[in-house]
């Protein structure tokens, strides 16, 4: 049985709407160029040929990739998510100890991960860490440069 995946509502559409331009765009663009490169003679000494069909094997394997997800794909109704303790699509508030510094992040499911946005995946190491903490716990978090301990500052939506 396949892995299911974890999306919020806007994360799958998201999903959704790229696998739909794959499908469409992109298929009937690398078509074109194989065409093009087919009607240019010899295949067998066809580097542009070579490329496009390459390129083509590429893309299916995104296809078929994105499509499993979609296919697995469950959304996370954050309605009914208790905000108590750190959960998935929580907005979590911790302190580092060791530096003091404070930092916002909300758990993502991992399809949904981006550091720009303080988008966090639930499979990080930091996000394990606090995944059931309360405000006013310590999460000891083991990272690849070492061990950290953040404090619970706030757990919002």
């Amino acid at each position: 049985m396949s892995e299911i995946i974890y999306f919020t509502e806007s994360g799958l559409i998201k999903i959704k709407e790229e696998l739909h331009f794959l499908k469409t765009k992109e298929r009937t663009s690398i078509s074109r160029q194989i065409a093009e490169a087919r009607d240019k003679g010899d295949l067998s000494e066809n580097a542009e040929y070579d490329a496009a069909k390459e390129a083509q094997g590429l893309l299916e394997a995104k296809i078929s990739k994105i499509q499993g997800m979609v296919n697995n794909a469950r959304i996370v109704d954050e309605t009914n998510l208790d905000i108590d303790k750190v959960l998935i699509l929580c907005k979590v508030t911790i302190k580092n100890l060791k530096s003091g510094q404070q930092m916002t992040y909300t758990l993502v499911p991992e399809t949904e991960a981006d550091l720009k946005t303080f988008k966090l995946s639930v499979n990080s190491p930091i996000s394990k860490g606090l995944l059931g903490k309360k405000v006013g716990e310590i999460a000891n978090v083991t990272v690849p440069a070492g061990a950290l301990q953040f404090e619970i500052i706030e757990i919002s939506r």
